[in-house]
């Protein structure tokens, strides 16, 4: 069954309206009808609901069942991913939505082979990535959208991360402290996960991390590509410390 999500103003008693680019997709798209079933999601809550009006700005769906979201990792785990080029960030968005990771930062690093310079082209791709979590929060039956946030420079995540203590860093030339050791004794606080671009960090950047301590683990012999690594490392996180495993 398709997954909506509307913010509380949409909600209307029994009632809940469909507005903007959702509309085309139901109705031009998906191609549903009257008396069709669709679920809604809005801000935890779930909602079973039925198509009853089809007009061109919007679409009325009266509300038949109310549930409470379980799809959400009581875990919260924020990704800080180093740009990195081609369609490698679209892709650490989407499946990282998928497996149920709560937010993304994409952060300029040292070694980042993309430079973004110009602010409305910078605009232009976290709309895109935003659109692509939307899609893929969908998909996979999410209760809530994680956000893409604008880009931010590597000074600026150390600021932001400062004081924070939940920081994993997975790192290629760490050997000794994996990162099931590493996940040990987490506060119970958001867990921030940072992965490198397609170079990695540069030494200075790893000491950055462990002058705000950081938690630099090992993800195992081989070598992980950024797009794969985020995933890796964010799905061993969820099954250690979340819901991500048999219950």
């Amino acid at each position: 069954m398709h997954r909506f999500f509307v913010d509380k103003k949409q909600i209307n008693e029994d009632n809940i309206y469909i507005e903007g680019t959702d509309v085309k997709h139901m109705k031009d798209v998906l191609r549903l009808k009257i008396n069709d079933n669709v679920e809604v999601s809005c801000e935890g809550t779930s909602y079973l609901c039925e198509i009853n009006r089809i007009e061109k700005d919007n679409i009325s769906l009266s509300i038949k069942e109310i549930w409470e979201g379980n799809a959400e990792s009581k875990v919260e785990i924020i990704l800080l991913q180093g740009l990195s080029k081609g369609n490698k960030m679209e892709l650490i968005f989407q499946k990282g939505t998928e497996i149920g990771l709560k937010g993304f930062y994409p952060v300029a690093t040292k070694r980042s082979v993309v430079k973004i310079k110009d602010i409305n082209k910078e605009q232009s791709k976290v709309e895109r990535w935003n659109t692509i979590v939307e899609e893929a929060a969908k998909q996979s039956k999410r209760d809530y959208i994680p956000k893409v946030e604008g880009i931010i420079s590597f000074n600026e995540m150390l600021e932001m991360l400062r004081g924070k203590s939940n920081i994993i860093v997975p790192y290629e030339d760490e050997k000794v402290i994996t990162i099931r050791e590493g996940l040990r004794d987490l506060a119970h606080e958001p867990i921030y996960l940072i992965i490198g671009p397609e170079g990695g960090f540069e030494a200075e950047e790893v000491q950055s991390f462990k002058d705000i301590g950081a938690r630099i683990v090992s993800l195992g012999p081989r070598i992980l590509r950024t797009e794969t690594a985020g995933l890796v490392a964010g799905t061993i996180i969820l099954y250690e410390v979340g819901n991500l495993g048999v219950i």
